[in-house]
């Protein structure tokens, strides 16, 4: 048996190969012509892999949407809980936004496959290994929010869990909503900016509190 820490062997550098090809194939297809324009064949076509490796590794179009989602999805939180680092002292709100802007950035940038993969989490299978992954990373979003939420604001942190929880439906609604998606991010973020302020106010301390950790980081389903 190898040592520990041996570079991997030449079926395990295959199958890594064939698995980066299929996912910068699919992130390439999904992003030119959005989810429900393309099929798995002509993902597996720029792969060039045959279409029975590509259900080795996603066994349907929408696991292999979640896997390039989940990707972007959980950058997208780790540059918001970063930023909201930066603004600490200027409010609940403030921070908030600094967290969920690059999240509204990330759902929208093609906004087909930010509603399918948001509907993909909430209504499928929670126990299939991508979804389990994506779920886990929507919990970081909504642990990091109810940190600050609880740091901010004259709130403890029970009810701070459930204040995130608002905004992650806050969040849901503004970015899959039909009668949002002529919007632009901006006003997508106003929306949620005024929404959550308006929950936020009558709990809002002066701006002027220790910093805490935003990076939170569970192993649990939501």
């Amino acid at each position: 048996m190898p040592a520990s820490g041996n570079p991997p062997g030449r079926r395990e550098r295959a199958k890594q190969d064939k698995r980066g090809r299929i996912m910068n194939a699919a992130r390439e297809l999904f992003a030119e012509r959005g989810v429900s324009a393309v099929t798995t064949q002509q993902i597996a076509d720029r792969a060039d892999v045959a279409i029975g490796t590509l259900y080795l590794y996603a066994s349907t179009k929408a696991e292999l949407l979640i896997m390039v989602q989940n990707e972007k999805f959980a950058a997208a939180i780790d540059d918001g809980l970063q930023t909201a680092s930066t603004v600490v002292g200027q409010g609940a709100l403030k921070e908030v936004i600094a967290v969920v802007r690059p999240v509204v950035a990330c759902l929208r940038e093609q906004v087909e496959n930010g509603r399918t993969y948001l509907h993909e989490l909430v209504f499928g299978d929670p126990a299939e290994p991508n979804r389990r992954e994506g779920l886990t990373i929507a919990g970081r979003l909504e642990d990091g929010i109810a940190l600050l939420i609880a740091r901010c604001a004259s709130t403890d942190p029970a009810d701070a869990v459930t204040l995130a929880r608002v905004v992650i439906a806050v969040i849901h609604v503004s970015t899959t909503a039909t009668i949002y998606l002529p919007s632009s991010d901006e006003d997508v973020l106003a929306n949620i900016s005024a929404q959550v302020q308006a929950m936020l106010a009558p709990r809002q301390l002066p701006p002027s509190h220790p910093s805490i950790p935003l990076n939170p980081q569970r192993k649990r389903i939501p």
